[in-house]
């Protein structure tokens, strides 16, 4: 009897470490109430610009408040406009030759768009046997008015570059493209276009650092996700428990968890991103109110509601080889029975695919920790993504490792190496 009491101890044990300050916040109940608030039938699936995911905001909003976190900028929303330019015309002459409307490509928030010569454009040429879209969406990306003429062997793709203003940040940038054989001495264009504007909102809120204010950690997920749509077996509503209100419920989760412990020497941002699902617009938005060289750390959490294909108690983290982060959360989590593996699924790219991936480019170690079966994932993006196919205590225990296995790099002890942006693809 004796034996077998001890026995059960050391096993509960070896699991994890229950004591510890702030570890009671470690709770399936505390994240079934969270998220079946997100995934619920009527928050309709998040989608962007609809009525429910100004709903989840405020939901997200109200529970960082009760956490004690202070908003990022007077308030936790942290809003922005993305612009959707409708093509209606475009002329452009060249050194007096005319250009047909479908080699003329502009990219820019003016109904009324005009330039020429004199306007002080940059004047770039994408030869032939360059990567097309690349090239594109650096000059696209780009702070200055750019002149992009691409060369001809490209007319057969070119219109794929319409695609960059199919949604965009508010920007008085213009980028403009045409097929052309070179660059031209005197030029103009004009182009017309219906322009619609739509507001977003992350959700961000802070624990202020002690000693290392100006060096940040992230947690992060994405609250969004694909609204209503086909149905399914009767069911057209896009709940997306696991994809992603989990990650959102960890970041609340995590919050409620640093600030019962207070002792973070580095300042701790928790954030919620919007349209992960649409472009990534709520990541990319977030990581412009950064020096990216004072991000330390960020964790993106993505989809840990499932058992990982090594069981409970283990997790993946994507570009495992970009960093040292994994070493360090390993480390961190010695004398537990959990396992953070490198991503099994690289063929999938999903480093790239997540909401990590903005700030990654930027040179910040930034990984998603998931334990989606990617290969086999029955649920993804369809109706049947809801709270009932969760194993809710696995992931309280997949979080709970997140939140121990960062205290040596939220502490300021430990900081992972940079990602090389070289080497990036």
């Amino acid at each position: 009897m004796k034996k077998s009491l001890l026995t059960g101890l050391l096993i509960a044990a070896g699991s994890f470490l229950w004591a510890q300050k702030g570890e009671s916040v470690f709770q399936a109940k505390e994240a079934e109430r969270i998220i079946s608030f997100l995934a619920s039938d009527e928050m309709r699936g998040r989608k962007v610009f609809s009525p429910e995911i100004d709903k989840a905001a405020d939901f997200i909003a109200a529970e960082f408040k009760a956490a004690g976190l202070q908003p990022m900028n007077n308030s936790f929303r942290q809003e922005f406009t993305i612009v959707r330019p409708k093509f209606i015309s475009a002329t452009a002459s060249f050194d007096g030759t005319a250009i047909e409307q479908k080699s003329i490509i502009v990219i820019t928030c003016a109904a009324q768009f005009k330039a020429d010569q004199d306007a002080g454009y940059d004047k770039v040429m994408i030869s032939a046997g360059a990567n097309l879209q690349a090239e594109a969406r650096k000059y696209a990306r780009g702070n200055k008015n750019t002149l992009v003429v691409v060369d001809k062997s490209f007319a057969n793709s070119f219109g794929n570059l319409a695609r960059l203003k199919s949604s965009m940040f508010k920007t008085s940038t213009n980028t403009v493209f045409v097929i052309a054989d070179a660059l031209p001495t005197q030029w103009s264009v004009e182009a017309v276009h219906e322009i619609n504007e739509q507001k977003m909102a992350n959700v961000v809120g802070i624990l202020p650092g002690k000693s290392k204010k100006e060096e940040y950690v992230i947690f992060s997920g994405h609250y969004d996700h694909i609204g209503v749509g086909r149905a399914v077996e009767g069911d057209s509503i896009y709940n997306g428990a696991n994809d992603d209100a989990a990650g959102t419920t960890g970041v609340i989760m995590l919050a409620q968890y640093f600030k019962q412990l207070n002792d973070n020497e580095r300042t701790i941002v928790f954030a919620a991103f919007t349209a992960e699902e649409s472009g990534g617009f709520g990541a990319q938005y977030f990581s412009r109110q950064f020096n990216p060289e004072k991000v330390m750390a960020m964790f993106n959490i993505e989809m840990v509601g499932t058992e990982s294909k090594w069981g409970k108690n283990s997790a993946y983290i994507t570009g495992y080889d970009k960093t040292n982060m994994g070493e360090i959360l390993a480390k961190d989590l010695q004398g537990t029975t959990f396992n953070f593996y490198p991503d099994p699924y690289p063929t999938q790219q999903l480093f790239y695919r997540s909401d990590n991936a903005t700030l990654a480019r930027l040179g910040v170690p930034a990984h998603t920790i998931s334990t989606s079966k990617m290969d086999v994932e029955p649920h993804y993006h369809k109706p049947s993504d809801e709270v009932k196919t969760l194993d809710l205590d696995n992931m309280v225990m997949v979080i709970k490792a997140i939140g121990l296995s960062s205290k040596s790099i939220v502490a300021g002890k430990e900081t992972p190496t940079r990602v090389k942006v070289e080497e990036l693809r």
